[in-house]
């Protein structure tokens, strides 16, 4: 099927390619069959990301640290409620559906039309086709259980006054829910700002944090647990790739809770 996408829309086919590449691999980060498949089926030039500057160990990286947190939040919370926001092509209910945890995939409409084409829905599995600034998508998430956000590849695409609201507006709708969420730094939208959108394949990144600990002050009930960042993690495939990386240019997994 040809895809003409571009702009945020485009940017799911990065992670899409990366978590492919990374299952191609000899000894990968991690092992993701069901991206080849989609890889393969989707007409897109998928070349494009080689010839940029795409972090793919990044995004192998990033989606190990999501994989375990989330695992983590489904062995204490069996048929807990999952929400991930933004969800592009992930396809990580597929692997770690436990048969009885609840999870709701939201995207734009374009997103969803072809996640359709590989998902089917079901009792425990929703697909919800709206922005996650149309806040009337929270009213279709009714439950008693507890819930994980889940908010990748996402937020650094938007300004802080946007961030900020959203994370009132989930604050308020999921009271006592878990998140995690993947943010960059100040310095790092700095330096997207710089690069040639075209020839790297990007769109501009808007937002960032020195540390997750500032969006506690997004809203008194949010509180930090702890942060990963990816520089911690892999440093062999940074050497062998020749990828010459900082803890301050590196991305990180926050993991929050609302009071």
């Amino acid at each position: 099927m040809k895809q003409n996408l571009e702009g945020i829309t485009e940017t799911m086919l990065i992670p899409l390619w990366a978590r492919a590449k990374e299952t191609r691999m000899e000894n990968p980060i991690i092992r993701d069959e069901m991206a080849l498949e989609m890889m393969e089926q989707i007409d897109y030039d998928f070349e494009n990301f080689e010839r940029g500057r795409m972090p793919q160990v990044s995004i192998a990286i990033r989606t190990e640290l999501l994989d375990k947190a989330t695992h983590d939040f489904i062995g204490r919370h069996p048929d807990g409620t999952i929400i991930n926001m933004g969800c592009g092509l992930d396809t990580r209910y597929t692997r770690l559906d436990n048969k009885k945890v609840h999870w709701y995939d939201l995207d734009l409409p374009e997103p969803i039309r072809i996640r359709r084409r590989f998902f089917k829905e079901t009792e425990r599995y929703k697909m919800i086709a709206r922005s996650v600034f149309d806040y009337t998508w929270m009213d279709e998430i009714k439950t008693d259980k507890p819930i994980l956000i889940i908010v990748e590849g996402l937020l650094m695409y938007f300004p802080e006054d946007e961030v900020r609201e959203l994370f009132n507006m989930l604050v308020d709708a999921f009271p006592g829910a878990e998140m995690l969420c993947e943010v960059t730094t100040p310095l790092v939208v700095e330096r997207h700002k710089k690069l040639d959108p075209q020839r790297e394949r990007i769109v501009p990144f808007l937002w960032g944090v020195k540390t997750g600990e500032k969006i506690e002050g997004f809203n008194p009930k949010i509180k930090f647990i702890t942060e990963w960042n990816y520089f911690d993690y892999h440093k062999d495939r940074r050497k062998k790739a020749k990828i010459r990386l900082t803890r301050e240019l590196s991305g990180r997994i926050v993991y929050l809770k609302f009071d």
